[in-house]
């Protein structure tokens, strides 16, 4: 069967969603001990024909196993002890990753990123069969388009990040086309867009800066939820006493540049070129504190934008410094919290979205539905309230609901249902948005029911319904109905 260039990613999508990591090419293990010289190592390789071997290794009787690449060699070649004089034990890294033999591709995929290794070691009912190496997968999908991450690791100019920003892009739009679930295309587009963040503040941040700040992304960013660059959400938490020059040019010009990469600026102007979000950490505490105590209008949902953020460069003890006095703020503060906690109830849905969602329409003057108003937003919010009631410290609205179920504060089927809905909303919400982005249209989060189909209409109506419900368990535990 001959196939035309078009064709070809989705080829390599359909690859990553059916074969299993068995298919692929492993390489048999090569063992070697622990104690043997790197000379000895080296040569064994050599004879091989080798790059790699696995090092079994016991110490006070307990065996561990590492690995031990050519890349270990060369820091080791850097050490003052002779090489046939240095054991592998010394050199080997022991933290490996392992994956299951009947994994799929695109969960072997997904640990790279994660974990930024170039290999894995693949088991079968806990024993080491094989390793699965990089360039392995790279050969079985047979284009790497969607490899993105080494290309950011690699970028050392502007140009070079925005190629890569493309790349997310175009994985997305593949990625979902090709039925893989909306919770795992976040998951990887989450890490790569930390990891390209994080890049471009390298470049553009002084060695300083980088040490003594903590650069933080915020709102479905810091929560791992956003696929398409929707807007940038952004702040720059500082170490008490470090003033660097040139701190304003530095944050304007790095706004600049991820709007130049996608993301664009936030209305809000909720980015780090906005002094509000770029503070000494003391100076912050006392903005925390006005939004808890202060009564201004904005508090609580500067609060929210917070209270989800995610440390992708710097020193991470500074955000959580930040957060831990964030808790004593809120202790005791159950009035603040349902005050809080109604913004999830704020929108309203039109009164007849029932009808609308079961009967197929093409008017014109249609209203359109407003999945983030009647949707996603209850949930993310309702569930961050309960959130910070209950002191839990996950980012994500999965891993929050799925805490407070283990807590008991949540009620099991409601949680179930509450996941199932919000992915529903964002699959949703995702292949509108790319419809619009294929007809030159700027991506919004509103749809008319008139042009979905029945799989979508009918699950829709569905999700809404679970959020209603939803939305009425929020009044009753926070007694919203007194306020």
């Amino acid at each position: 069967m001959n196939h035309t260039p078009a064709a070809e990613p989705q080829r390599e999508m359909l690859s990553l969603v059916t074969a299993r990591i068995r298919d692929a090419y492993l390489r048999k293990p090569i063992y070697v001990d622990g104690a043997s010289d790197l000379v000895t190592v080296c040569r064994e390789l050599s004879q091989r024909g080798l790059t790699q071997a696995l090092v079994r290794d016991v110490q006070a009787g307990v065996e561990r196993v590492g690995m031990f690449t050519t890349t270990d060699l060369r820091d080791a070649l850097l050490r003052d002890i002779p090489p046939q004089q240095l054991a592998v034990r010394e050199v080997a890294r022991f933290d490996l990753v392992g994956v299951d033999v009947d994994a799929d591709l695109f969960e072997a995929l997904w640990l790279m990123v994660q974990h930024r290794v170039h290999r894995l070691v693949v088991q079968d009912r806990g024993a080491i069969i094989g390793v699965l190496g990089q360039l392995d997968l790279v050969s079985f999908v047979a284009n790497h388009s969607h490899i993105v991450a080494l290309q950011i690791d690699d970028a050392a100019r502007l140009p070079e990040l925005r190629a890569a920003a493309q790349r997310i892009d175009e994985m997305v739009a593949l990625l979902h086309g090709s039925g893989i679930r909306i919770e795992r295309i976040t998951r990887l587009v989450s890490e790569l867009n930390t990891r390209l963040i994080a890049r471009l503040w390298s470049l553009l941040a002084p060695a300083d800066v980088q040490a003594g700040s903590c650069l933080l992304v915020m709102g479905s960013e810091g929560r791992g939820e956003q696929i398409l660059k929707t807007d940038q959400d952004n702040a720059l938490l500082l170490r008490d006493g470090f003033e660097p020059a040139g701190l304003d040019v530095l944050a304007t010009d790095f706004n600049a540049a991820l709007a130049e990469l996608g993301y664009p600026r936030c209305p809000g102007g909720i980015m780090v070129d906005n002094p509000l979000w770029r503070q000494p950490l003391a100076r912050f505490r006392q903005t925390m504190r006005g939004w808890v105590y202060g009564g201004t209008v904005d508090g609580p949902m500067h609060l929210a934008i917070f209270f989800d953020a995610h440390a992708v460069a710097g020193d991470t003890t500074l955000l959580q410094q930040a957060r831990a006095h964030l808790e004593q703020l809120l202790t005791d503060q159950d009035t603040y919290l349902a005050r809080f906690a109604a913004a999830a109830d704020q929108f309203q849905e039109p009164g007849n979205w029932f009808t609308r969602l079961t009967h197929i329409t093409q008017k014109r003057d249609e209203q359109p539905l407003d999945l983030k108003k009647l949707g996603t937003f209850p949930i993310v919010h309702g569930v961050r309230a309960l959130a910070l009631q209950a002191g839990v410290r996950e980012q994500g609205t999965a891993a929050r609901v799925a805490q407070l179920v283990e807590r008991q504060l949540l009620d099991s089927t409601l949680a179930r249902d509450l996941v199932e809905a919000l992915h529903l909303l964002m699959a949703v919400r995702l292949n509108h948005q790319l419809k619009q982005r294929a007809a030159g249209q700027p991506a919004n989060n509103e749809v008319r029911p008139g042009a979905l189909s029945t799989l979508e209409r009918e699950p829709l109506h569905d999700a809404l319904a679970i959020v209603k419900r939803f939305r009425q368990h929020l009044r009753q535990h926070f007694k919203l109905d007194s306020l």
